[in-house]
């Protein structure tokens, strides 16, 4: 089991930028892909983007993808989402994940970050 703790959410305009962060503790991070999810209370939780172990597969959401980018740096045991162009739909509270492949199976999950978009 690994335990995962985000940050970097917050209140920003539309159009404007946040990096969130996910911070891993346990010694399987290298092997896992790991992956953002969002939640609001109008939708399912939504797949944001994943990354495997390698860092070298991304996959996206459709409504993210061209305007945000999945990272990772194993050394630190960290993940990143960088998050550009925001809209006031991009509100939600967003997960980090564990485990998973792509966009499911993911075992692992953070406590949660709130992002807010005005417009």
């Amino acid at each position: 089991q690994v335990q995962l703790v985000e940050s970097g959410g917050g209140l920003v305009q539309a159009g404007g930028s946040l990096r969130l962060s996910c911070a891993a503790s346990g010694r399987t991070f290298t092997s896992l892909s790991m992956a953002w999810f969002r939640h609001t209370p109008e939708k399912e939780r939504e797949f944001v983007a994943a990354i495997d172990s390698s860092g070298n597969i991304m996959h996206y959401g459709v409504s993210v993808k061209g305007r945000w980018t999945i990272s990772r740096a194993s050394a630190k045991n960290v993940i990143y989402l960088q998050m550009t162009g925001l809209k006031p739909e991009d509100t939600a509270i967003y997960y980090c994940a564990a485990g998973g492949t792509a966009d499911f199976g993911y075992h692992s999950w953070g406590q949660g970050t709130q992002v807010t978009v005005s417009s």
